[in-house]
């Protein structure tokens, strides 16, 4: 959604990560950008312009000689809403940090007043380097963004230092919170809750829900690619976790209870999607029970009401926003728990709905306010998170 529409103009330079970038094209592309990939001359020694012109559809612009594109560097350089260059090797950030305009891409580069995102990738000796870190300050203060490097292996050997490009997933990330930043939530503290707990029976049984996570995590990710400081407070799921935010871990209610009250001090926006267990054992045995025929008994007790008990802890204008799983017509029930919990918005969905739901990638649900209803279509969990975020940031 957030690429569609737009003009993104990929640079790559020399060096073993180029490959990368093919991902990088295809991605954007396949999210509806118009990708104008710039290749320099050593970066078409690793990878061929006829691969980027297959992945976008769209010619590849090699040098500042090219007939007939003599001031294509200019009208790219104007014309885009983003500019990401993957990846950025240590003689290209030196160069456009210094104002040498040699070749295409850093004449785009430095042609362009527009939002740029690097992608460094260098041996990490390189990337430690003085010159180097001078050159990447040099940048920031222009207001250039980077992303990475990471720690792990480089083409020379395994490295536990930065310097490895970032994965194209984590690029993409950044380059589409660099894309929409300046909105409403930049700078603003969230904090999301995602997954079910699991309250133990005994070291190897437990009692939980179907909760998948989903939902939560793409909350995260919408928050996160708005310009939020984003923390996620997750319990135990298969699926994965988004890019950027911060994770934290948690088992049981308990567990959760205690995170969100140290987390929900400092937040600007609290979204409880998690799916805490309500019940917990009384007696948990410390050995496996052995299995038995016939019944079993179990003495169940209630667990912490975790929502509820950030009611008194949440600062002052914090916009809370909780969810409310019914079976049947549960509208009215899922009022009267935005009321009682002191909620500015409750997200209604039903359990037992054949077109989404707390394991499907899809959902469809009823949001909310003090003053609204709206009662959204099927829709990827992903849409849903935007949609209730946007409906949040009109009604706070």
């Amino acid at each position: 959604m957030t690429f569609s529409g737009r003009r993104v103009v990929l640079g790559v330079s020399g060096g073993i990560a180029s490959y990368k970038a093919c991902t990088v094209a295809r991605r954007l592309t396949q999210a509806g950008a118009s990708v104008d990939v710039v290749l320099t001359t050593s970066g078409a020694e690793f990878v061929r312009p006829v691969t980027f012109e297959a992945l976008t559809g769209r010619p590849v612009l090699t040098s500042l000689w090219d007939r007939g594109r003599a001031l294509d560097h200019i009208r790219l350089a104007q014309d885009a809403d983003l500019m990401v260059v993957a990846p950025a090797t240590a003689n290209l950030i030196a160069r456009v940090a210094q104002g040498i305009a040699d070749d295409v891409l850093s004449a785009i580069l430095l042609a362009s007043p527009g939002k740029i995102l690097l992608a460094p990738a260098m041996n990490d000796k390189m990337f430690a380097n003085p010159a180097t870190t001078k050159n990447l300050d040099i940048l920031a203060a222009r207001g250039w963004k980077t992303v990475g490097p990471a720690v792990g292996d480089l083409a020379e050997g395994e490295s536990d230092q930065p310097g490895r490009m970032s994965e194209p997933e984590e690029i993409l990330v950044e380059a589409e919170r660099l894309l929409r930043s300046g909105g409403p939530l930049e700078g603003k503290r969230v904090v999301v809750t995602a997954g079910p707990t699991r309250e133990p029976l005994d070291p190897v049984r437990i009692i939980s829900n179907r909760s998948s996570g989903l939902m939560g995590f793409e909350l995260a990710r919408a928050a996160y690619a708005m310009g939020a400081e984003v923390r996620v407070v997750a319990g135990p799921t298969v699926a994965s976790p988004p890019i950027g935010p911060i994770l934290i871990r948690v088992e049981t209610t308990d567990e959760l209870a205690r995170a969100v009250a140290e987390e929900v001090q400092e937040a600007d926006m609290l979204i409880m999607a998690a799916a805490p267990a309500d019940y917990a054992a009384v007696d948990v045995s410390t050995e496996k029970k052995p299995r038995g025929e016939g019944t079993i008994s179990l003495v169940m007790k209630s667990t912490p009401d975790v929502l509820q008990s950030t009611s008194g802890r949440r600062k002052v204008g914090c916009y809370c926003i909780g969810f409310a799983l019914e079976t049947g017509d549960g509208l009215d029930r899922a009022r009267e728990k935005m009321h009682k919990k002191n909620l500015d918005m409750i997200v209604y969905n039903r359990a037992d709905q054949e077109d989404g739901g707390m394991e499907g990638r899809n959902n469809k649900v009823v949001l909310l306010t003090g003053s609204s209803e709206k009662d959204l279509p099927v829709m990827s969990k992903r849409e849903v998170a935007e949609e209730i975020l946007q409906t949040a940031l009109i009604d706070a």
